[in-house]
């Protein structure tokens, strides 16, 4: 008994967090070219004789400064600032959520769902919550913002079977990431958080305000030197 206690306690919780360091390690120069929420997504359309991957890695510096700045603007204002979790954020959804009793909303960071879109299967449970919180304080201390951001934006989904900067820029705009205006950044970002329902070019009232309110907003923010 003893033995079989000391494998679930200590032995499976080191090779657990040995695997895991690896793969932060890892992909802290490899490029991320697959996620669970790509295989997840193949699978759900598997019946769909349409359905086909868009996905092209590059680097940061082949991506406009103004799709970094579109992004933090519009998903994430203190990025820069904090060390992966936006914990005045959380504590004013709490306290809507008590005050009102909405619905808990979502208030993840960069960092969070760059975490959560790499190493989990974006399942909504605590389990996947838990793992999600502690693959975001690795890549924070291990991978650092400008990677964080690199891997953000060549993986994060923006439209069905579109993934990354790169590919979406193609597909909506027919240019590299490079070439992307603050305009064309700014209508890509307001697909998030549901590409699969918003596209740039959607014309409603909520994607005007929020078009405008993000277009004041950036040159409002500071950004880091390496943000074009």
């Amino acid at each position: 008994m003893k033995r079989l206690l000391k494998v679930i306690f200590i032995k499976v919780p080191v090779v657990l967090v040995l695997f895991s360091l690896c793969q932060v390690l890892i992909l802290k120069w490899l490029p991320v070219t697959l996620t669970p929420l790509m295989i997840k997504r193949h699978v759900q359309y598997l019946s769909d004789e349409n359905f086909r991957t868009e996905k092209q890695w590059v680097s940061l510096d082949k991506i406009s400064g103004n799709m970094i700045k579109a992004v933090v603007a519009g998903e994430d204002n203190l990025f820069f600032e904090h060390n992966g979790f936006d914990f005045d954020e959380i504590r004013k959804m709490m306290d809507e959520h008590k005050r009102t009793g909405k619905p808990i909303r979502g208030c993840s960071t960069i960092s969070q769902q760059t975490a959560k879109n790499c190493f989990t299967w974006c399942t909504d449970t605590w389990l996947r919550k838990g793992i999600e919180a502690y693959y975001t304080c690795l890549i924070e201390l291990i991978w650092g913002k400008k990677r964080i951001m690199e891997v953000y934006l060549n993986i994060v989904e923006l439209g069905k079977g579109i993934y990354g900067v790169q590919a979406a820029s193609e597909h909506y705009y027919g240019i590299s990431a490079e070439k992307l205006r603050l305009t064309d950044a700014v209508r890509l970002t307001v697909c998030l958080p549901n590409p699969l329902r918003r596209t740039p070019d959607l014309v409603n009232r909520y994607h005007r305000s929020r078009v405008n309110q993000l277009m004041d907003l950036v040159p409002k923010l500071v950004y880091p030197d390496w943000v074009k």
